[in-house]
């Protein structure tokens, strides 16, 4: 019996001495697992006779229930240490604010909101989307456009030219959109319904321009277009762009070299308080060109004068942008402004459509 209380007394010290669940487990095993040392004493009962088998058998089983009491015991006061433990390490300060997700952080850059209204815009109309290479051929972004060498109209295009390649023809960073028009007209037969947007470049840095820009052509070539379809088109355009139920629209005589007649467009607008409103007052603001597709542009891309004509005009993104959502200033379009974005741009899910509305 004196070796069954030295074994009561080590195996409860252990147990009390257990840090954690770990250490407490490894007692368990050592005493009550299949060779542990309560286990090896259980199993010498087959060998003793019936009367010391009585006896020697209740007192390992009671001191088996012991052990078994203190390692419940010791396992609750270790569950609870460890929970206040956590507890402790694990607070939270209920009276900060709330996170926001992700999704509602992060931000559309506005030149991405406005391509996807005049996506949405131009698409109720029929049109569908042309997308070219911002490196072009000079062939392509001014002869083909009627523009030919030494013509001062390029002046107007001063852009970003490359090196001489090895056929000595430099490429350029294209100066409009436009040669994706030519390009759409090359690849397909009228009729030809197309708006082009995209980075367009030229060697003009201030408040209102900047080397790098976007711009958004339209293109329309059949039968029987005409300057009554162009006009339509643009009024319906800047209704639904603007949101104003009424525009006037002026259009006034120009000059490009790839239509004719060309015109410049001012659309009806008051000017008070610092502000721009379209759809009402006495004012006028340029925004855009356009005119019916010159005869040498539709020769140049393999159609007959004689039977197709059509309407092209232009307009850069990033100031209907600016004059829509009141942005004073084209260069933080650009300067990566976590704290501008936050101000200007939209929520990723509100995605723009003619029925739900565009800015909504």
């Amino acid at each position: 019996m004196s070796d069954l209380q030295t074994l009561e007394s080590s195996t409860l010290t252990a147990i009390a001495g257990a840090t954690d669940e770990t250490a407490l487990e490894a007692v368990r095993v050592g005493a009550l697992g299949k060779k542990g040392t309560i286990s090896a004493l259980l199993a010498t009962l087959g060998k003793m006779s019936p009367d010391e088998r009585k006896s020697a058998g209740a007192a390992i089983n009671a001191l088996k229930d012991k052990v078994n009491e203190a390692l419940t015991a010791r396992r609750t006061v270790l569950k609870d240490a460890a929970l206040e433990q956590r507890l402790a390490s694990e607070t939270v300060d209920v009276t900060l604010p709330v996170r926001e997700a992700a999704s509602e952080r992060g931000r559309i850059h506005p030149i991405s909101q406005v391509m996807d209204e005049l996506t949405a815009i131009f698409a109720d109309m029929g049109f569908s989307i042309a997308e070219g290479p911002d490196i072009e051929s000079d062939d392509y972004n001014f002869t083909k456009l009627n523009f030919p060498a030494g013509h001062p109209a390029r002046e107007m295009h001063d852009t970003f030219f490359f090196e001489p390649d090895a056929k000595g023809e430099r490429k350029l960073l294209r100066t409009h959109t436009s040669p994706v028009q030519v390009r759409t007209m090359l690849a397909s037969q009228p009729p030809i319904r197309v708006i082009c947007p995209g980075r367009t470049y030229r060697c003009d840095s201030d408040q209102t321009h900047t080397p790098m820009f976007h711009q958004v052509e339209g293109l329309v070539i059949d039968k029987s277009a005409h300057l009554g379809h162009l006009k339509w088109v643009l009024e319906e355009f800047c209704k639904a762009f603007f949101e104003v139920p009424n525009v006037k629209m002026r259009f006034r005589p120009s000059f490009f070299p790839f239509t004719e007649p060309s015109m410049e467009v001012d659309i009806q607008c008051r000017r008070s308080g610092g502000e721009i409103r379209f759809g009402e007052g006495e004012d006028w603001l340029e925004i855009l060109g356009c005119g019916m597709v010159h005869p040498n542009v539709l020769r140049n891309c393999g159609l007959d004068p004689d039977v197709y004509q059509g309407f092209a005009w232009g307009m850069g993104i990033d100031r209907i942008a600016m004059l829509k959502y009141g942005m004073p200033d084209l260069r933080p379009f650009f300067e990566a402004d976590v704290r501008w974005l936050s101000h200007y741009g939209f929520r990723p899910l509100d995605l723009p459509t003619l029925a739900g509305g565009l800015s909504a």
